[in-house]
Protein backbone atom coordinates (compact mmCIF):
# COMPACT_ATOMS: atom_id res chain seq x y z
CA UNK A 1 0.00 0.00 0.00
CA UNK A 2 1.34 3.50 -1.25
CA UNK A 3 2.61 5.53 2.31
CA UNK A 4 -0.51 8.15 0.98
CA UNK A 5 -3.59 5.58 0.63
CA UNK A 6 -2.14 4.54 4.66
CA UNK A 7 -2.39 7.96 5.86
CA UNK A 8 -5.84 8.15 4.03
CA UNK A 9 -7.24 4.78 5.23
CA UNK A 10 -5.98 6.25 8.71
CA UNK A 11 -7.82 9.52 8.25
CA UNK A 12 -11.11 7.97 6.52
CA UNK A 13 -11.46 5.65 9.71
CA UNK A 14 -9.90 7.84 12.79
CA UNK A 15 -11.45 6.46 15.43
CA UNK A 16 -10.53 7.20 19.64
CA UNK A 17 -9.11 3.78 19.49
CA UNK A 18 -6.99 3.97 16.15
CA UNK A 19 -5.59 7.89 17.62
CA UNK A 20 -2.26 5.81 19.30
CA UNK A 21 -1.69 4.58 15.52
CA UNK A 22 -0.45 7.89 14.52
CA UNK A 23 2.81 7.35 15.71
CA UNK A 24 3.84 4.55 12.96
CA UNK A 25 2.75 7.35 10.50
CA UNK A 26 4.63 10.35 11.58
CA UNK A 27 8.51 11.07 12.06
CA UNK A 28 9.26 11.76 15.83
CA UNK A 29 10.19 15.47 14.26
CA UNK A 30 6.55 15.86 12.54
CA UNK A 31 5.51 19.17 12.47
CA UNK A 32 2.02 20.15 12.61
CA UNK A 33 -0.26 23.50 11.79
CA UNK A 34 -3.76 24.30 11.80
CA UNK A 35 -5.77 27.34 12.57
CA UNK A 36 -5.80 26.55 16.26
CA UNK A 37 -2.39 24.44 16.85
CA UNK A 38 1.20 24.50 16.47
CA UNK A 39 3.18 21.41 17.31
CA UNK A 40 5.61 19.17 17.22
CA UNK A 41 5.78 14.87 17.20
CA UNK A 42 3.31 12.38 17.29
CA UNK A 43 2.64 12.77 20.92
CA UNK A 44 1.08 16.33 20.64
CA UNK A 45 -0.42 15.63 17.53
CA UNK A 46 -2.12 12.75 19.10
CA UNK A 47 -3.35 15.22 22.03
CA UNK A 48 -4.74 17.33 19.21
CA UNK A 49 -6.91 14.37 17.80
CA UNK A 50 -8.09 13.56 21.06
CA UNK A 51 -9.05 16.45 21.81
CA UNK A 52 -10.79 16.58 18.87
CA UNK A 53 -13.25 13.71 19.76
CA UNK A 54 -13.58 15.23 23.22
CA UNK A 55 -15.22 18.32 21.23
CA UNK A 56 -17.33 16.56 18.38
CA UNK A 57 -19.24 13.64 17.95
CA UNK A 58 -19.40 11.89 14.81
CA UNK A 59 -16.28 13.43 13.36
CA UNK A 60 -15.38 11.84 9.65
CA UNK A 61 -12.70 13.05 7.30
CA UNK A 62 -13.28 12.51 3.68
CA UNK A 63 -10.88 12.94 1.09
CA UNK A 64 -12.16 14.73 -1.86
CA UNK A 65 -9.19 15.01 -4.18
CA UNK A 66 -5.45 14.13 -3.75
CA UNK A 67 -2.12 15.59 -5.56
CA UNK A 68 0.80 13.32 -4.69
CA UNK A 69 4.66 14.33 -5.49
CA UNK A 70 7.72 11.53 -4.43
CA UNK A 71 8.28 13.34 -1.13
CA UNK A 72 4.90 15.51 -0.66
CA UNK A 73 1.42 15.46 -0.94
CA UNK A 74 -2.13 18.00 -0.70
CA UNK A 75 -4.87 16.63 0.20
CA UNK A 76 -8.24 17.95 -0.49
CA UNK A 77 -10.94 17.14 2.45
CA UNK A 78 -14.00 17.48 3.89
CA UNK A 79 -14.30 17.23 8.08
CA UNK A 80 -18.39 16.34 8.75
CA UNK A 81 -19.06 16.69 13.00
CA UNK A 82 -21.81 17.59 15.59
CA UNK A 83 -20.60 20.01 17.90
CA UNK A 84 -21.17 18.58 21.83
CA UNK A 85 -21.79 21.87 22.86
CA UNK A 86 -26.11 22.59 23.06
CA UNK A 87 -27.56 24.34 20.37
CA UNK A 88 -24.80 23.55 18.36
CA UNK A 89 -25.57 19.92 17.84
CA UNK A 90 -26.50 20.11 13.71
CA UNK A 91 -24.01 18.66 11.54
CA UNK A 92 -21.30 20.89 10.39
CA UNK A 93 -18.67 20.48 7.03
CA UNK A 94 -15.49 22.55 6.91
CA UNK A 95 -13.90 22.15 3.93
CA UNK A 96 -9.77 22.18 3.68
CA UNK A 97 -6.54 20.88 2.45
CA UNK A 98 -3.80 19.67 4.15
CA UNK A 99 0.09 19.90 2.24
CA UNK A 100 2.11 16.98 3.52
CA UNK A 101 5.83 15.99 3.37
CA UNK A 102 7.35 12.46 3.91
CA UNK A 103 10.86 11.42 5.23
CA UNK A 104 12.48 8.81 3.22
CA UNK A 105 10.84 6.28 5.73
CA UNK A 106 7.43 7.67 4.36
CA UNK A 107 6.46 8.91 7.47
CA UNK A 108 5.19 12.50 7.69
CA UNK A 109 7.51 15.18 8.38
CA UNK A 110 5.24 17.86 8.03
CA UNK A 111 1.18 18.41 8.32
CA UNK A 112 -0.05 22.31 7.49
CA UNK A 113 -3.64 22.09 7.18
CA UNK A 114 -5.26 25.53 5.63
CA UNK A 115 -9.21 26.29 6.05
CA UNK A 116 -11.44 29.37 6.63
CA UNK A 117 -11.94 29.58 10.07
CA UNK A 118 -14.16 32.78 9.78
CA UNK A 119 -16.37 31.19 7.05
CA UNK A 120 -16.26 27.24 8.08
CA UNK A 121 -16.75 27.39 11.97
CA UNK A 122 -17.06 31.04 13.08
CA UNK A 123 -19.90 32.61 10.92
CA UNK A 124 -22.23 28.88 11.56
CA UNK A 125 -21.76 30.17 15.37
CA UNK A 126 -25.31 31.92 16.92
CA UNK A 127 -23.89 35.59 18.41
CA UNK A 128 -20.57 35.25 16.05
CA UNK A 129 -22.02 34.31 13.17
CA UNK A 130 -24.44 37.30 12.42
CA UNK A 131 -21.32 39.17 13.59
CA UNK A 132 -19.68 37.80 10.83
CA UNK A 133 -22.23 38.16 8.16
CA UNK A 134 -22.85 42.08 8.99
CA UNK A 135 -19.14 42.68 8.31
CA UNK A 136 -19.36 41.02 5.27
CA UNK A 137 -21.92 42.81 4.41
CA UNK A 138 -20.24 45.85 4.82
CA UNK A 139 -16.73 44.49 3.25
CA UNK A 140 -18.31 43.20 0.21
CA UNK A 141 -17.58 44.69 -2.96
Amino acid sequence: MHKLDKLIEFYETLAPESVSELDRLYAPEAYFKDPFNEVRGPEAIERIFRNMFNQVTDPRFKIIERIAAENGAVLVWEFGFRMRHRGLARAQCIHGVTHLRFDAEDRVVFHRDYWDVADELYSKLPLLGSLMRVLQRHLRA
